[in-house]
């Protein structure tokens, strides 16, 4: 099996020790790990004895009262593909779709043993994804690409409550503010705001807004982007569910889709964040490729108190 070869490949010259398969065996083992900043965490349904309810995920996402992070990655069986994802917010919403947390969840799956080669596919609630690793070190994942799926335009399927058949270049006032928005769903519902100035205050005053906004059924995920030139673009992101957040793989995604649509970036643009950078690429069909490094945290077992504070 490729778990034990793994855990026998060498790490800095020293052996990793058999043990670690009784610790990955464990009940409510987890990973934490970060793609860019956005941090999750990642947990095998198989060994957890917990209800993963709405008061589970935001205890252990809690930075105080549990392990903090910006959601969950629970790995369940899959009928579809190699392996399946439900993918939670911190507030203990499901997410139909995360770049960062698809990145994170193929390190884990590759790290751990559970894919046999570096391609593999990935089922979640929005599709069934491709991941390939494209870097490793040690028998540990350093960079990930993962083909995103397709751009969805028409308001309908993102969804966005237009009179035209779609969301590019509409009005939404918010308050005092007026903004251009374009919307677009990459596996999930994004709005992007173009801006010639990118303003951390105001992505957090009006971001809630923009995401329970009525003109919005399912909420939304909020970009506001800066193109610095048609290949690169600056972004801020407010999530939803999440809140701002310092990176974001599909937001990622779906400001490249939108910019490029509205003619102002290639087909291959680098996307900046305050927690890194991102390479997305887009074909002639708008389909959608990501690429980015990531990087664990920490590893260990959900203490008996805190699955006790979960229930």
């Amino acid at each position: 099996m490729r778990i034990l070869q793994k855990l026998r490949n060498a790490e800095n010259g020293i052996f990793r020790s058999p043990d670690k398969i009784i610790t990955l065996m464990q009940i409510n083992f987890f990973v934490k790990s970060h793609g860019l900043g956005n941090d999750y965490i990642v947990l095998d349904s198989a060994f957890l004895n917990i209800n993963l309810s709405t008061k589970a995920i935001k205890r252990i996402c809690d930075i105080h009262y549990g392990i903090g992070s910006d959601g969950i990655l629970l790995k369940i069986p899959s009928s579809k593909a190699d392996f399946g994802v439900r993918i939670f917010n911190p507030d203990g919403s499901e997410a139909e779709k995360s770049g960062n947390g698809l990145r994170i969840f193929s390190k884990f799956l590759f790290d751990y043993g559970y894919a046999e080669s570096p391609l593999f596919t990935i089922e979640t609630l929005s599709g069934v994804v491709t991941a390939e690793i494209l870097e490793e070190r040690f028998g540990k994942a350093q960079k990930v690409k993962v083909e995103m799926g397709k751009a969805e335009f028409i308001a309908g399927n993102v969804p966005v409550l237009s009179e035209k058949e779609e969301c590019i270049g509409e009005l939404l006032t918010i308050a005092d503010k007026t903004y251009t928005i374009n919307c677009v769903s990459v596996g999930n519902p994004h709005c992007v705001i173009l801006t010639d100035t990118l303003n951390d205050d105001e992505v957090k005053t009006f971001g809630p807004y923009i995401e329970t906004n009525s003109k919005f059924p399912n909420k939304i995920n909020v970009q506001f982007a800066k193109v610095i030139s048609p290949y690169e673009v600056e972004i801020r992101i407010w999530e939803r569910g999440a809140g701002y957040t310092l990176a974001s793989g599909s937001s990622s995604c779906a400001v490249a889709c939108v910019t490029h649509k509205l003619g102002l970036t290639t087909k291959d643009v680098k996307i900046v964040m305050p927690g890194g950078n991102l390479a997305i690429s887009i074909d002639d069909e708008w389909n959608i490729k990501m690429t980015g490094s990531v990087r664990e945290i920490a590893s260990g077992i959900l203490s008996n108190e805190l699955v006790e504070d979960c229930n």
